[in-house]
């Protein structure tokens, strides 16, 4: 079937991470995976005792991090020198690797928080590569607006808005949607690609065939197919994010997905002896 219709609808999880920041988790909690993606999570808040604790240094292997901020700052500091300031509306992927020790720290005593953090899964060849850091400004996002949508492009292509996440393993789509009431939203996915909407505010209706209401704070899975069609009974604000399945077995341990339990322990046996960071 062409037409991509919803295959699930989710309430996000509140949960917390890091030294206590409230957060709505989705994938990595329902479903607790879902090829490549391995966690997607939302944290805002008005209330500074949501977030002020942040996240202090911990250490990551063998995924990649996509952290979205909509409102609020964020100071980033790593293991390898790296640090820098996320604000309002910027993006920091970050392909961990080998490993890396970083922290993420609200740079704001008061005032809204809001984004999301998306990790991705890598592939067994590149789980143990040279961190890296792709860094894109809110000033510099591409974008594609008209009457009825606006469209801001982190990868994939939308029009002539092309994303700078290229030549990347998974072929990655990353859209912040801004759908005006009653219009439409229209695009063409990989029917090899698994694929989600997470809407952040308003009320879609997805496909052609009948669902439950949408609204407010949702992930929705969707069918594989080519057209994804989702119009706004309200005005919305949701992402569409898709990515190619890596189809490998995956071992779990907190901060480190790697392919077998015994890489797992390995990493937890680098980082205890100080050799984690290359």
């Amino acid at each position: 079937m062409s037409n991509i219709e919803v295959s699930k609808i989710i309430d996000p999880i509140p949960t917390s991470d890091g030294a206590g920041v409230k957060l709505k988790r989705s994938i990595g909690a329902e479903p607790n995976y879902f090829d490549p993606f391995l966690m997607l999570d939302e944290f805002g808040s008005e209330n500074s005792e949501d977030y002020i604790a942040g996240f202090p240094a911990h250490p990551h292997r063998g995924i990649e991090t996509v952290t979205y901020m909509l409102a609020g700052e964020f100071e980033h500091k790593d293991s390898t020198g790296g640090k820098g300031r996320m604000t309002s509306g910027d993006v920091q992927w970050m392909k961990t690797g080998s490993g890396i020790i970083h922290s993420e720290m609200p740079a704001m005593k008061e005032g809204k928080l809001h984004g999301f953090q998306l990790w991705i899964n890598m592939p067994a060849k590149l789980k143990m590569s040279k961190p890296e850091y792709i860094y894109i400004d809110a000033g510099k996002m591409p974008v594609h607006k008209d009457k009825d949508k606006q469209i801001k492009v982190i990868a994939g292509k939308f029009k002539n808005a092309e994303g700078p996440i290229k030549r990347h393993n998974i072929e990655p789509v990353y859209f912040d949607v801004e759908l005006n009431k009653n219009k439409e939203f229209s695009f063409k996915l990989p029917e090899t690609h698994n694929s989600f909407i997470y809407l952040i505010k308003g009320e879609i209706k997805i496909g052609n065939q009948d669902h439950d209401r949408i609204i407010d704070s949702a992930l929705i899975l969707l069918t594989h197919g080519k057209d994804l069609k989702v119009k706004a009974s309200t005005n919305a604000k949701f992402l569409v994010i898709s990515g190619k399945p890596i189809n490998e077995q995956i071992a779990r341990g907190g901060p480190f997905v790697m392919n077998t339990r015994a890489e797992i322990l390995q990493a937890v046996e680098d980082y205890h002896n100080g050799t984690f960071v290359k």
